[in-house]
């Protein structure tokens, strides 16, 4: 009874996906038109229906039923090699892939012949099996094969495509996933599963859904084929017939029996298996792969788009734990010829070439200067790749004479490609020679050549972002320099001017006490002085906090008083966030200009007034003033004074200053009747040590 239900099912899930894959075929026939591929996948689906249909009318196993399935495979297999031609690219980049097409459609060709041989040795039980296992052999290499080719078409389709070949591909992945497991099963036990063969008709009966809304979904599908895809499709390819082969030729030594059939058994399969072991995981076995791909199935030997793609990726890695520039200058330029090293040799000004770093290439010990100026002066001026073998079998050519003795005794040597930038040479990468050995020819040169440019380019920019450090760091000396400098002479004429007063107040106990604090004053701010100079020195520099605004006022008014009458607010109640230090400082240069620009005796006034959040302290002098274009274009840049001998400094240190402690640096100035500069600072946020300082 449980037979009598599956025969049933089996009969009626066929006849059904009989009727729905012919309805398919007369849908796609109707909408296809003068389309060749929708006409090609009408046929596919009226194989399969016709294949159902002979299986319900005849049964799984008699020979038009097998010759039915035959001719679905084939129909399927032609639809896809039609998506397969649409695809952008040549004839000879598709014939890798194409050439995995032939052999399926000739397995399925001897495969026919295998399942009409039984017929004609039907007294035979021996080759019967022979042919039964043989047959069993072939269907796995074909369901083998169209997976492996549904797999590769899908990647190979551009991923905006991709969307309108998912249910297609998932379907005929199914269908033949569904008979590799069949005919594991059948070629297992010797026989076909009633059961599995059944429920084929099952499964075609729910992929007919697939494939409708896969018609309805997209019509057109375009792909593109990668030589990855070539590369793997051959490779799965080679896998799939090594497996089967291992197979095939085990059967045979049991056909043949014999008393050490066993043995022979085990030792052709751990010989085979030793083999693959070595063989398939070997560098250099891939890479004598991916050249003969290139060589016999590409017309140019490089993927330009992906080597490009690897290139700019490898130079611009970003990361603190990724390689230095020079090393992966070296890997892009290497990776693209796969060779396993390389050495990149730099520039030295007026002493040729000399080897800076190596990736990879652990024998070869260049000398201190690699290459003379003659070989510089030649690249620059061709830009052209040396080969090394050619220059080695020419030793007369003039190249061979440029070219270092170290580089011509060294037979890993392979080829030198020069760095050039704006028609300058910034260095030259020798190549070591690849794992499969082969002659330069021009699709290297040409990509090459455009590859150390590149390369050079972003060795350019971090030889550049290198001198700009340096600058940088100089450019600092020198600002802090200028800002000594400016000190200084405001500290020499305070003591010359001491000096002079000494002469005649010698004998003055309060001058005396006086000088002594001029002094002390002025020795400490030579001792910071030195300490900004420093490279390292931050001086007394401290983070804003909360001060009282008048000591400070009334500290710089009495160190310059000395040179003229300092008129100050007493208020000593305001407090300000403001680095004690740079305050001083900043208001010490306002100072000593407005003294300068005022005429001798007359006054200079510093005040300090409180502003909703903010403290104004002002320096007022009646002086000669500036005009509004000199404050909004020079006041503020260094270098530039009105006074004459002035180095322009003090105005610009002084906002400097006041802009690092929070605040702001304001002018208010007319020719003739003198300035205002205001030193506006941030009040201290209430509750804080300002609250305390007040109270």
């Amino acid at each position: 009874m449980p037979g009598t239900v599956v025969a049933q099912i089996g009969l009626w899930s066929h006849a059904f996906a009989a009727v729905a894959f012919g309805g398919l075929a007369l849908w796609q026939l109707i909408r296809a038109r003068t389309s060749l591929q929708q006409t090609v996948l009408a046929g596919a689906y009226g194989a399969t229906g016709c294949w159902a249909m002979m299986i319900a009318a005849e049964g799984p196993e008699t020979p038009i039923a097998l010759f039915a399935e035959n001719v679905r495979n084939l129909a399927w297999l032609a639809f896809m090699m039609m998506l397969l031609r649409r695809g952008a690219g040549d004839r000879r980049r598709h014939f890798a892939v194409l050439s995995i097409y032939g052999v399926l459609a000739l397995v399925l060709g001897a495969q026919t012949a295998m399942d009409l041989l039984p017929r004609f040795f039907e007294g035979s039980p021996r080759i019967v099996e022979t042919f039964f296992f043989a047959g069993m052999m072939m269907r796995l290499m074909v369901a083998i094969g169209a997976l492996v080719l549904v797999h590769n078409l899908y990647t190979a389709a551009a991923p905006e495509a991709r969307w309108g070949i998912r249910l297609p591909m998932i379907a005929l992945a199914a269908m033949w996933a569904y008979d590799l497991n069949y005919y594991t099963l059948a070629w297992l036990t010797h026989d076909r599963s009633v059961d599995l063969a059944a429920m084929r008709g099952v499964i075609m009966l729910l992929l007919a859904p697939l494939f409708l809304m896969a018609s309805r979904r997209n019509d057109r599908w375009k792909l593109q084929l990668s030589r990855t895809v070539a590369f793997q499709s051959l490779s799965l390819m080679a896998i799939g017939g090594y497996l089967i082969a291992m197979v095939i030729v085990t059967r045979a030594v049991e056909l043949i029996g014999g008393d050490y059939t066993r043995m022979a058994q085990v030792t052709i399969l751990f010989g085979m298996a030793v083999t693959a072991l070595l063989l398939f995981p070997s560098g250099r076995m891939r890479a004598w792969l991916r050249v003969k791909i290139a060589k016999h199935f590409f017309q140019h030997r490089y993927d330009y788009r992906t080597e490009w793609l690897r290139f700019t990726d490898t130079l611009g890695q970003p990361g603190d734990d990724s390689a230095p520039l020079d090393q992966r200058v070296i890997k892009a330029i290497a990776d693209i010829a796969e060779s396993p090293g390389g050495v990149l040799l730099r520039v030295e000004a007026g002493q040729g070439l000399a080897a800076v770093t190596r990736w990879n290439w652990r024998t070869v010990e260049p000398p201190a200067q690699a290459a003379g100026l003659e070989l510089i002066a030649h690249l620059q001026q061709t830009g052209r790749i040396l080969d090394c073998d050619a220059l080695r079998a020419d030793p007369a050519a003039e190249e061979a004479r440029l070219l270092p003795e170290w580089i011509h005794a060294d037979p890993r040597a392979w080829a030198a490609v020069p760095l050039i930038h704006f028609d300058r040479l910034a260095g030259v990468v020798l190549l070591e020679r690849p794992r499969i050995d082969r002659k330069l020819d021009w699709e290297d040169f040409d990509l090459l050549r455009v590859a150390g440019r590149q390369a050079a380019s972003y060795l350019a920019e971090a030889r550049g972002q290198e001198a700009l450090s340096e600058a940088q760091r100089f450019d600092e000396f020198n600002r802090r320099f200028a800002f000594i400098m400016h000190d200084i002479k405001n500290l020499v004429s305070q003591l010359s001017l001491l000096a002079r007063n000494a002469e005649r107040h010698a004998d003055n106990p309060a001058f005396r006490a006086d000088m002594i604090a001029t002094l002390n004053n002025s020795a400490g701010k030579m001792t910071d002085m030195l300490a900004r100079l420093s490279r390292h020195g931050r001086g007394r520099v401290e983070e804003p906090r909360p001060v009282a605004i008048g000591s400070i006022v009334e500290g710089v008014a009495a160190a310059k008083r000395a040179q003229r009458p300092i008129l100050t607010d007493s208020r000593t109640d305001i407090v300000a966030l403001a680095d004690p230090a740079r305050l001083e400082q900043a208001l010490g240069h306002i100072v000593q200009n407005a003294i300068d620009a005022s005429a001798a005796g007359e006054p200079v006034a510093i005040s300090i007034e409180r502003r909703l959040t903010e403290v104004e302290l002002a320096v007022v002098d009646h002086g000669a003033g500036m005009s509004a274009e000199f404050i909004r274009s020079r006041l503020f840049r260094p270098f530039a004074s009105t006074k004459e001998g002035g180095f322009g400094i003090g105005a610009y240190e002084a906002r400097s200053l006041v802009i690092a402690m929070g605040g702001r640096l304001e002018v208010e100035s007319r020719e003739g009747e003198g300035s205002r500069f205001l030193i506006i600072l941030p009040l201290p946020v209430p509750g804080t040590e300002a609250a305390r300082m007040r109270a």
